[in-house]
């Protein structure tokens, strides 16, 4: 795909010259006459570069466009100017500019300055990927058959343009398994765009996916471009997908199928070119059968599908998965803990419903609770929700982790306890938790913070 140079320049003879130097060299050229105009397209359209002339003679000049652009968008600003001197080169260059081009405009100065700039932003792009996977697991951790079996299906999709169906319970991974598709995938070296549709108002999922136009809604001041358009030539993550409403299936499936849309108040077709990943907690045969999921968008979606299994299903991976979370807590400054081998037979004789994402959670606690630098299975019997290993002969069992301390603390181990049992039971959803238990979401927030049950953010 050809990459997208916009011109802001009123002069037009300046504007044609420009065009077709790009258009020679294999570019896409945009044209505005004016820095409203500039600021606008770059609201609507994916642009890579712009040359943006200083001296313009209508409202906003270069200079000033330069500071907006650089405040909202992510892309590198090249500056023209036929009145060009040291101190204006200067000031353009600490505003953000990428390079400072004078007219009358040099051919090979102008490819040289583009070809530098969009080498940049590539770099700059990769990098800032590289950040965001450091911090997201992008490896599948175990070593039983089926991890094995998983990893091998993975590797096998990940270099084709195929889409993705990942199926499997809240907690198993899925997002996990995406990111490791997205690594291995020809759009590596782009970022994958993720909806979770299960997070956004339905009111407002089309205006998420889609984009809008300006004035298309109340509180709509800008254009916005959508997700479909962000993820263009790359990978688009939709998690949750069976949680979508059967009105905004209906226009998903004719863009899967068309690969072209309009923005929410907007006229103009758009075209893209995007491979998606869907997930599902839900039996999508089951929602079918039940007239909330389409079959078209199933089968649309469903190309090659791969489930992921419940932590139950691959116990004798616990030990590994347990180290690695350990260390990536310490890792936090959490404090370097280590687990006997009794302490891993008892989280192996756990059933864990919230599979991989209720372990991590009870590691965290345990890394935060336990003074001792090793965990014994003793620690474990005390820090398990009472009753789910089926070991409890006490009337006092529930109360062990407790006894220990004053009532200070006693309170604080209690509030710790019940607040992430309950914010498991809803799958780490904060709202349902409050709305269920009786509290403000904000102050239940402060709580979870206050307790170390998530991090502050």
């Amino acid at each position: 795909m050809s990459k997208r140079i916009l011109i802001i320049d009123d002069e037009v003879s300046i504007q044609a010259s420009l065009a077709g130097i790009l258009q020679d060299e294999g570019f896409t050229p945009l044209c505005a006459s004016s820095a409203e105009e500039g600021i606008e397209l770059l609201e609507e359209e994916q642009v890579d570069l712009v040359l943006l002339d200083i001296w313009m003679g209508k409202n906003m000049d270069g200079m000033t466009a330069l500071e907006k652009i650089k405040e909202r968008f992510p892309v590198p600003v090249i500056m023209i100017s036929g009145h060009g001197t040291i101190e204006t080169a200067v000031q353009a260059t600490r505003k953000g500019a990428f390079d400072f081009i004078e007219k009358p405009l040099s051919y090979d100065k102008i490819i040289l300055a583009i070809n530098n700039g969009l080498r940049f932003a590539q770099l700059e792009q990769e990098n800032l990927l590289l950040r965001e996977n450091s911090r997201k697991p992008t490896t599948l951790t175990g070593k039983t058959a089926v991890i094995k079996a998983l990893r091998t299906q993975i590797e096998r999709v990940a270099p084709s343009d195929a889409w993705v169906l990942i199926r499997g319970a809240h907690g198993t991974g899925k997002e996990i398994v995406a990111q490791s598709i997205h690594q291995l995938s020809q759009s590596h070296n782009k970022p994958m765009v993720e909806v979770n549709c299960a997070a956004i108002p339905e009111e407002l999922i089309e205006s998420e996916l889609f984009g809008h136009e300006k004035g298309s809604f109340t509180g709509a001041h800008t254009s916005k471009r959508g997700k479909f358009d962000q993820a263009d030539g790359g990978i688009l993550f939709l998690d949750e997908i069976g949680d979508m409403s059967l009105k905004t299936q209906a226009k998903i499936l004719r863009i899967l199928q068309e690969q072209k849309f309009e923005r929410v108040g907007g006229h103009k077709t758009i075209s893209v070119n995007v491979r998606v990943l869907a997930a599902t907690n839900k039996n999508l045969e089951e929602e079918i059968e039940r007239g909330n999921f389409r079959a078209d968008l199933f089968w649309r979606l469903n190309v090659v599908p791969i489930q992921v299994p419940l932590l139950r299903e691959r116990l004798e991976d616990i030990p590994l998965l347990v180290q690695e979370l350990a260390q990536g807590l310490a890792a936090k400054g959490m404090g370097q803990k280590e687990f006997t081998d009794g302490a891993f037979q008892t989280l192996m004789s756990h059933s864990w419903p919230g599979n991989v994402r209720e372990l991590r959670n009870f590691v965290e606690r345990l890394i935060i609770m336990c003074p001792d630098p090793v965990i014994s299975e003793k620690e474990i019997h005390l820090f398990l929700t009472p009753g789910t290993t089926g070991e409890t002969t006490h009337d006092q069992s529930g109360l062990l982790p407790y006894l220990a301390a004053d009532f200070r603390e006693a309170k604080k181990s209690f509030e710790r306890h019940y607040l992430q049992l309950k914010l498991n039971e809803n799958e780490g959803n904060i709202s349902q938790t409050a709305e269920q238990i009786g509290l403000e979401r904000s102050h239940l927030h402060k709580k979870l913070k206050s307790l170390y049950i998530i991090a502050e953010s």
